[in-house]
């Protein structure tokens, strides 16, 4: 990526840091554009809000209870609740203290600094040694690992130091500099050994190196030691970006794309500043293919295709991606424009910071563009269109078991009609050890049986890389989007296939009307014997109405019909109670048509016809 010469070269001497490398200038005339900018107002009034409440109210606490809950039980949500509210003070605290140019807020401000200091490690119990037994040989400390989330409290931390250290206690900015130094500095950057994360090829490399990499931009004034550390978080950013192909498609899906790709772009941008714009990472067509991804899989405002362990819904961050529109000139995502404090529950610095100094006035609600895409690595089709005013979508996708926040979902598909998505992904599931343990595909989220994808002799889809799809066919004729998987090797011997192929073909309704699109979804399964079972399942949030060869799910504004012969299918629906991602509950319906007694050669064909307006008559 960038040779260490050009590295060191390009790194200024000296104490004075450049002005702006916290986003931009925050001089008084900043400042003041900030404050009148209609655009940023229900943020700041949502940070004066909270800065109001931690100035008032005592600090949420960490007790020794909740650090162990996650190794004795497994949770993470009582540790991560309380972690999480006192980084979005510290982010409410400074803000208010530096937009409004008040010193209301510093003894709370000092406070929270110092108490942040005093806690144990930064990083989250979850990304500790699973046990007490393991501690003792660990190669670093718990309160010297380096997490996501302990680099990005150092950047955090770092931050507010580069914008307020004058108006700061002495004391407090003294020990925010030691414990950097001694929690994340000096683990990560004078250790010849490295992390796990510095050659992961997902978020993790982007974020850890891009916070720490912050971090050492803002406080290390050695510009030969700075130069030594950036370019160690250079060699993570490069594995980062190894994780996409050249098609640009986040295969964890638009909040990983959000986090990750978020924190490669403020580790860029800062970099960019630091050298006076010699050292420039935003470049290149793969990266402005990434940098366009939000585009390709937005749906009706705030939902997205969301396969892996991404959420059905996500808020964009408008600051990001507004820089990211201006860089490359391509079109602003749909977004609902206005930035939030609290759209980030983890309240990460560099979202908000951002937003305050990136957002523009064209980061308002808009339509998703008419058309179709294909991410020929990631084998993703998504075909958008408009219909009578309000989106419709089909996607599907291909590509293999082992990808990152893996589920198995090969041959998956989503339909999207009129802000509702009603064959759905169910996203990610709430995280608990063994979420990304052993068990997790015991998980509904994880496992094939929780995607719309068949049951075969009763044996779901296997994880690992050898599971995968080949594309055999995807093209646009007569009308139609056609996507052909050979999905035999998607599944183990237990399932007794010789060949499983699955076709979809997609065609758009006519623009106005009740029909908005119609799925044909052909599945061809050859078997190594007789007497096979075959059960096809279709995942939603909407409990469907099943009637003679007739299964509908009807939206608020629109409803989905689905034939099939009723002679070679049974269908029947169950309700499934999980969680969501946040722990809330989440009930799924889950649709299943049984073909008993198939020989070795079946096809079955079903029909998905999409609707506009709510039925007047339903099936029963």
């Amino acid at each position: 990526m960038i040779r260490f010469n050009v590295l060191r070269s390009s790194v200024p001497s000296g104490e004075a840091k450049p002005p702006g490398l916290a986003g931009g200038a925050w001089g008084p005339e900043r400042l003041e554009q900030i404050r009148r900018d209609p655009m940023l107002a229900g943020l700041l009034d949502e940070i004066r809000a909270e800065a109001g409440r931690a100035a008032l109210e005592p600090l949420p606490r960490l007790p020794f209870h909740l650090f162990i809950q996650f190794a004795d039980e497994g949770s993470r949500l009582g540790f991560e609740g309380p972690y999480f509210a006192r980084r979005g003070r510290l982010l409410a605290l400074a803000m208010a203290t530096l937009v409004d140019e008040t010193d209301a807020y510093l003894p709370a401000l000092n406070d929270l600094l110092w108490e942040l200091c005093s806690e144990y490690s930064w990083a989250l119990p979850a990304h500790l040694p699973p046990s007490f037994d393991a501690v003792p040989g660990a190669r670093v400390r718990p309160e010297a690992t380096v997490d996501l989330f302990a680099a990005e409290t150092a950047h955090a931390l770092a931050e507010t130091l580069y914008l307020l250290e004058e108006r700061l206690h002495p004391w407090v900015a003294y020990r925010v500099r030691e414990e950097i130094e001694r929690r994340v500095f000096r683990p990560l950057f004078e250790n010849s050994q490295s992390f796990h994360w510095e050659t992961a090829e997902h978020n993790w490399s982007a974020v850890c190196a891009g916070a720490a990499g912050m971090a050492a931009m803002l406080l290390v004034d050695d510009a030969n030691r700075l130069s030594g550390m950036l370019d160690r978080c250079l060699r993570a950013m490069e594995c980062f970006l190894e994780g996409y192909a050249s098609d640009g498609c986040c295969l964890e899906g638009i909040a990983y794309w959000n986090y990750g790709f978020g924190y490669f772009v403020y580790f860029a941008e800062m970099l960019e500043a630091l050298t006076a714009g010699e050292v420039s990472l935003l470049q290149g067509e793969k990266i402005e293919r990434i940098a366009a991804f939000p585009e390709s899989v937005a749906l009706t405002v705030p939902q997205f295709i969301n396969y892996s362990d991404a959420s059905p819904a996500h808020e964009l961050q408008p600051g990001l991606n507004c820089r990211l529109a201006a860089r490359f000139g391509h079109p602003l995502p749909p977004m609902a424009g206005r930035p939030s404090l609290h759209s980030d529950h983890c309240y990460r610095w560099p979202h908000t910071v951002r937003n305050l100094q990136w957002t523009s006035a064209g980061a308002a609600d808009r339509a998703a563009a008419a058309g179709r895409t294909y991410f020929n690595d990631a084998a993703w089709l998504i075909d958008r269109s408009a219909h009578e005013g309000r989106i419709v979508a089909f996607s599907a996708k291909g590509g293999h078991n082992d990808e990152p926040h893996n589920h198995n979902d090969l041959g998956h598909f989503i339909v999207h009609l009129a802000g509702e998505t009603l064959l759905a992904d169910l996203g990610a599931g709430e995280y608990t050890k063994d979420y990304f343990g052993s068990g997790r595909y015991g998980y509904l989220h994880n496992s094939s049986e929780g995607h719309s994808v068949p049951l075969i002799n009763g044996a779901a889809q296997q994880a690992g890389l050898q599971a995968r799809a080949e594309v055999l066919r995807q093209e646009e004729q007569d009308g139609a989007a056609h996507f052909e998987l050979d999905l035999t090797k998607a599944y183990g011997q237990e399932a007794g296939l010789s060949s499983f192929i699955r076709s979809f073909e997609w065609r758009r309704g006519a623009g106005e009307g009740l029909d908005a699109g119609e799925l044909r979804l052909t599945d061809h399964f050859a078997f190594t014997g007789d007497g096979n079972r075959v059960e096809e399942r279709l995942i939603s949030l909407v409990e469907p109405r099943i009637g003679h060869g007739l299964v509908t799910w009807q939206g608020e504004h629109a409803s989905l019909e689905l034939s099939f012969d009723a002679e070679v299918w049974q269908a029947q629906s169950e309700v499934i109670d999980t969680k969501d991602h946040h722990g809330n509950p989440l009930r799924v319906c889950r649709t299943r048509l049984t073909a008993e007694g198939v020989g070795s050669s079946f096809q079955g064909l079903l029909s998905i016809r999409c609707r506009m307006g709510r039925l007047s008559t339903q099936s029963s």
